[in-house]
């Protein structure tokens, strides 16, 4: 059945065959590798990044075991996602900038619930886990970046 994403290689070998994906708010593509041409503001929706299995193990050891977040080292260019532009190419319209406030506290609110309700619910996987705190910890930090510059 067609979900709406196109799948991608994975975002930190290029290996073709991926096993497991991350849903993400689009500010987080900030933080990927090679990310300096895409204007996040633009994105319309959640940003996916894929990872091959041997590369997933890697990745849950590093978010569970370590508490480091992988996003630095996914390419940004591996990741899915639509751009505003895409859609008035498709539609000759011209949109306004998306809003991503909605999207990301959903994403938030998500993220809380998964990592409070982990250890008792048997219906969240890791790979839940392993998402809600990337997110978490991409937002905070955008969210720290976002403090500093205001300071400035």
């Amino acid at each position: 059945m067609y979900t709406g994403k196109t799948e991608k290689p994975c975002c930190l070998c290029g290996n073709p065959d991926t096993e497991s994906r991350l849903d993400l708010p689009p500010r987080a593509v900030q933080q990927l590798d090679n990310s300096g041409p895409i204007a996040w503001q633009d994105i319309v929706g959640e940003v996916s990044i894929y990872f091959c299995e041997s590369d997933w193990e890697t990745v849950v050891d590093l978010v569970l075991d370590a508490g480091m977040s992988p996003l630095s080292r996914c390419n940004a260019a591996r990741a899915d996602f639509d751009l505003r532009e895409d859609f008035e190419a498709l539609l000759n319209d011209v949109r306004d900038e998306p809003d991503q406030r909605p999207l990301e506290r959903e994403m938030r609110e998500e993220s809380r619930r998964v990592i409070e309700e982990y250890e008792d619910d048997d219906h969240v996987e890791v790979s839940d886990l392993v998402e809600a705190r990337v997110i978490t910890w991409a937002l905070e930090d955008l969210s720290a970046d976002d403090a500093v510059a205001a300071d400035d």
